[in-house]
């Protein structure tokens, strides 16, 4: 734990002097970083931390939508991530906000931040626009990884949420699921929802992988997923433990 504190002060610290505002070096372009986060030192934090892992890339905090509008700085960037507080952000209030992020800086990819980690909590987000759910438990490399996929076009969950033992049995399918996909498929999307390659899925179905990757697509089409990442998360609605 002590260790893990020192690595990240040094992040914190690294090429940054404490006097210098946060969102005022670098600069601003379509490709940037907007973190929206009302608590001053975690906003610092954030801000800095990015800014370390992510050289040459602009990375700026507001503590809202209306000084992030308000600043010099245009409202184009790639990704915007939104923090929140407490085990369950508050519903509305996140909904509201992403639909003002919407309005404002419309096509920017939005991600949640929050500490909740549960299905639920995931589904809710993306089904209010986000298109990525960090939660807090993930070390920041994963966070930037993360982004890197939301911003080229991906939507990124945590593994958590389909590896849970909650989630992770698919025992007995819905009736609706049963419909949809052959048994060979769902034993396929059963391995994709355990984040499992083409290649170990192959081998463990004893399938060529060739097979696989046109099960991949024939799944992705039924469910009308843009990557494998959705298909786990979109097959949780169709399967229960």
């Amino acid at each position: 734990m002590r260790h893990q504190a020192l690595s990240i002060a040094e992040l914190t610290l690294s090429g940054e002097k404490q006097s210098e505002p946060v969102g005022a070096s670098g600069e601003f372009s379509s490709d940037s970083i907007v973190v929206l986060e009302n608590r001053t030192l975690i906003r610092d934090c954030v801000v800095r931390c990015l800014r370390a892992m992510s050289p040459g890339k602009g990375v700026f905090g507001f503590s809202s939508i209306d000084e992030w509008e308000s600043s010099e700085q245009q409202l184009g960037a790639s990704v915007v991530l939104l923090c929140t507080q407490g085990n369950s952000a508050n519903q509305a209030t996140t909904e509201k906000i992403i639909g003002e992020i919407a309005k404002v800086a419309p096509g920017i990819p939005v991600i949640l931040v929050a500490d909740a980690e549960d299905l639920d909590h995931v589904a809710d987000a993306l089904k209010r626009g986000a298109q990525g759910y960090i939660p807090t438990s993930v070390s920041l490399e994963v966070a930037v990884c993360a982004m890197g996929l939301v911003q080229a076009g991906g939507i990124y969950i945590p593994a958590s949420t389909v590896q849970s033992p909650r989630n992770n049995q698919m025992g007995s399918a819905r009736s609706e699921g049963q419909e949809l996909f052959t048994d060979r498929q769902i034993a396929v999307v059963k391995a994709l929802r355990q984040g499992k390659a083409n290649k170990i899925i192959a081998y463990e179905l004893n399938m060529c992988e060739s097979t696989v990757k046109v099960h991949v697509r024939n799944i992705m089409k039924k469910l009308k997923a843009k990557n494998r990442t959705q298909v786990a998360y979109l097959a949780n609605e169709l399967f229960t433990s």
